[in-house]
């Protein structure tokens, strides 16, 4: 078993024996390593501000992606390469591409939130070398500039596409000796502490099933997307923490004759061209979780294990028929996903066990939707949710699924609309008629997202939504906000 935290940041090895579960890389970053230029602004994966690259080994391959510094735990940065904004360099030891194009097409003001954008900008350039528009807004959700204005953000990412220089930038030359140094750090169990907190880093899964039959009451944190908050926002103690992104046994993504299996260590980013494929009727309803720091580090099992009324996942996986397997040193079993949630915080997930991977059946000829209302168009919070899976022969509804997130205590399905639309013809009448049903389905709160009044509204117009956009009765259809 090892006993230390190993990771390189910039271009040097980092090894640290003392460690607890809560410590963030941007605290080090800022407080031990003195690199200030990642910056502190919301403390929640918000703001981007502390944006750095990450790169990971997957497949034996290194990919590098933004992700957000302060929810980000020391303890998962074991085995990656850690890019701060310091390391950016031109070919010349001058500007880098990136930061040039930021000055000459004035993108920056206060500056407080520039090297996050520069950051999110070379995770860009990186990527994808000619990027469009839509790429460019899309890699920009997870940062806010309150001053700057976008549009010359944005006209700085196309000159720095221009300008070119993927292939002499220092992640291009170095990959090799990059790649060595991560593929020598061991992969075996790593236990840290700080006084009585401990952080524990499985070997792998079977080892995943070890620890938690040893410390069933611990903390599993995954991407860090939610758990980081409790930390930064509520102050929680989550030692024991047992972390678990760098497992690769959790990261499979399996097709097979009629669904696909998901480990459940899979990210939303790395799962999206999957959507693009299989479910592209979910496109928008995906790259609006979070933004894009968010997407490359949150993991769709956590979303489901931590059973939180507003994921988005659990919807859309719900709608889809999706089956959840859970594993413990006892074995495997498995379960529809709505049967997971119980009640506000309360999970079918026993003491030891953790989400292994989801199974999605492929979708075959259903009408399938999602829909998010937000107050926010892009990383803001759930007020309500939607998915949709309905199975027609063209003039009659032979099935249907719906799904709603931020309705109730736990993600559920609207029993009462589904029953009004089985069986019945496929027609605005039949929709208007879910409309007036799902009202018995669903009895909302109000709080600051939203009113009840507004989500039961939201909840009817869903339908209605559905039926234009499927009858193709209304394509000046506007996206609901």
């Amino acid at each position: 078993m090892g006993d230390a935290l190993r990771f390189l940041l910039n271009d040097t090895e980092i090894r640290l024996t003392q460690a607890g579960p809560s410590d963030t890389l941007l605290d080090f970053l800022r407080l031990n390593r003195r690199l200030t230029g990642t910056k502190e602004g919301c403390a929640e994966g918000d703001c981007g501000a502390c944006t750095v690259l990450v790169g990971r080994l997957h497949n034996g391959r290194l990919h590098y992606e933004p992700i957000n510094a302060c929810i980000r735990f020391l303890a998962s940065c074991h085995g990656c390469h850690i890019v701060t904004v310091e390391h950016l360099r031109g070919a010349d030891g001058g500007l880098h591409p990136v930061q040039a194009a930021m000055v000459e097409h004035h993108g920056s003001q206060c500056g407080f939130c520039t090297p996050g954008f520069v950051m999110a900008l070379y995770g860009l350039w990186m990527s994808d070398p000619q990027p469009d528009v839509l790429a460019i807004e899309t890699a920009l959700q997870g940062n806010l500039c309150r001053c700057t204005g976008y549009e010359p953000i944005v006209k700085a990412a196309f000159a720095a596409s221009e300008a070119g220089g993927q292939h002499m930038d220092a992640l291009t030359v170095e990959r090799d000796r990059i790649t060595a140094a991560l593929d020598a750090i061991p992969r075996e169990r790593v236990e840290v502490a700080r006084g009585e907190d401990r952080a524990i880093l499985p070997a792998d899964a079977a080892d995943l099933a070890l620890v938690l039959a040893e410390n069933p009451k611990a903390t599993i944190v995954a991407g860090a997307t939610d758990v980081g908050l409790w930390v930064t926002k509520f102050l929680r103690n989550i030692s024991p923490a047992v972390f678990i992104g760098h497992l690769q046994d959790l990261k499979t993504i399996q097709i097979a004759p009629g669904h696909i299996t998901i480990g459940a260590g899979v990210t939303y980013s790395e799962f999206e061209p999957f959507i693009r494929q299989h479910f592209p009727e979910a496109v928008d309803y995906w790259l609006r979780i979070g933004g894009w720091q968010v997407r490359n580090a949150g993991t769709i099992g956590g979303n489901v294990a931590n059973g939180s009324p507003i994921g988005e996942t659990p919807p859309l996986l719900i709608a889809l028929g999706a089956t959840l397997r859970l594993r413990s040193a006892e074995g495997t079993r498995e379960l529809p996903i709505e049967d997971y949630f119980i009640e506000y915080g309360k999970q079918d997930r026993r003491p030891g066990e953790f989400v292994e991977a989801i199974t999605l059946p492929l979708k075959g000829d259903a009408r399938i939707a999602a829909y998010k209302v937000s107050k926010r168009h892009h990383a803001d919070i759930t007020a309500s949710a939607a998915a949709f899976w309905v199975e027609t022969d063209g003039a009659t509804i032979i099935d249907a699924r719906v799904a709603f997130g931020g309705m109730a205590g736990t993600p559920k399905r609207a029993t009462h609309a589904e029953a009004a639309l089985t069986g019945q013809p496929f027609a605005a009448e039949t929709f208007e008629a879910a409309a007036r049903a799902v009202a018995n389905d669903f009895q909302p709160l109000s709080d600051w997202r939203a009113s009840k009044e507004y989500r039961q509204q939201l909840a009817a117009n869903f339908f209605r939504r559905f039926w234009l956009e499927q009858s193709g009765a209304d394509h000046r259809l506007r996206r609901v906000e």
